[in-house]
């Protein structure tokens, strides 16, 4: 009977929920020992890693220009996308993993959350620091999807454990389930939307 399992991870919200956890940046031995926890479920602890799927964008490397007081920003050389990127650079070195690698698309400036909140409880004239650059994360989403249909029709596994947040999955999970496999999720003690539950086998 197969009893390999493969692990989908959403880099963004995987580092987004371990850094809630740890009160810092998440580094490659974090998301490997996120993994062996999943793995020690007593759904999971009798299968064997296939393979861990980690799915991120690579920091936006370019400059960008402030649209008040005309700063340049090195987006690239912050230490948060230093970290992520080294991040990337680890995981895909660390054995049975695969890093798929979408984009950052640059769409201007907006106003940060805590500068809304800030203006929100007391008006003034707004400041450079107040706007923060809009990026969209592209081709994550199209990546996890292919990676579960392939997995699906191929059947190298028997079961998948999606580590996301995302509610947009649930088509290639509603797929991957016709298709005769297990589908587990697992989202690190956040709030998600019901139908990302419904059509999960089992929430871990």
């Amino acid at each position: 009977m197969n009893n390999e399992v493969a692990l989908l991870l959403d880099g963004g919200f995987v580092t987004k929920r371990l850094r809630h956890r740890l009160k810092r940046l998440p580094g490659t031995e974090d998301v490997v020992q996120l993994v062996s926890e999943i793995m020690r479920h007593e759904r999971l602890v009798e299968s064997c890693v296939f393979r861990t799927y980690y799915y991120d964008a690579p920091p936006f490397s370019k400059d960008v220009t402030n649209p008040v007081d005309g700063s340049r920003v090195r987006l690239g050389a912050t230490h948060g996308a230093r970290e992520n990127q080294s991040l990337l650079d680890s995981l895909e070195l660390q054995p049975d993993f695969a890093v798929r690698r979408g984009t950052l698309a640059y769409r201007g400036w907006k106003l940060g959350r805590s500068a809304m909140e800030s203006l929100r409880s007391s008006p003034r004239p707004v400041e450079a620091s107040d706007f923060v650059p809009d990026l969209e994360q592209k081709g994550v989403d199209l990546r996890i999807g292919l990676d579960i249909a392939t997995l699906s029709l191929k059947k190298p596994v028997s079961t998948l454990v999606l580590v996301t947040g995302d509610v947009d999955m649930v088509p290639a999970m509603k797929h991957a389930r016709k298709e005769g496999l297990k589908v587990f999720l697992e989202i690190m003690s956040h709030n998600v939307n019901r139908e990302l539950r419904v059509h999960a086998d089992l929430v871990l």
